[in-house]
């Protein structure tokens, strides 16, 4: 597997240990719907479905992770999330959170998780 992809599945497995700790349910990883694809699916509680985004670098100094996400990617976001919502009749309220990690030499060094980052 290629560097960038074992960066990325660590990044991943990670928020999930950290989302869980907060006392949130996973619901799916990695759904994809046309050509977006939601990293975390997690229910905050019975009555909040919230869709989070991970980036993971190995620093920061081009200004953070969650910087590589555009209004593009936003939009692909929010579609794949439709899709998901579709799919299981869910009609409720939603939010989008991005979780941004720094991994140095395998180890985390920084986990910055925003809620609500942006509305579609």
């Amino acid at each position: 597997m290629a560097k960038h992809l074992e960066l990325g599945k660590q990044g991943e497995q990670l928020a999930v240990d950290y989302l869980i700790k907060k006392g949130y349910r996973i619901e799916a990883r990695n759904y994809r719907a046309g050509r977006g694809e939601l990293d975390i699916i997690a229910w905050a509680s019975e009555q909040l479905l919230v869709f989070v985004e991970v980036k993971t670098r190995t620093d920061d100094l081009s200004g953070g992770p969650e910087q590589a996400i555009t209004q593009q990617k936003q939009r692909l976001l929010a579609r794949a999330a439709g899709a998901y919502m579709e799919a299981i009749g869910y009609d409720w309220e939603v939010r989008f959170d991005t979780i941004a990690i720094v991994v140095k030499n395998g180890l985390l060094v920084e986990l910055r998780h925003v809620e609500d980052a942006f509305f579609i």
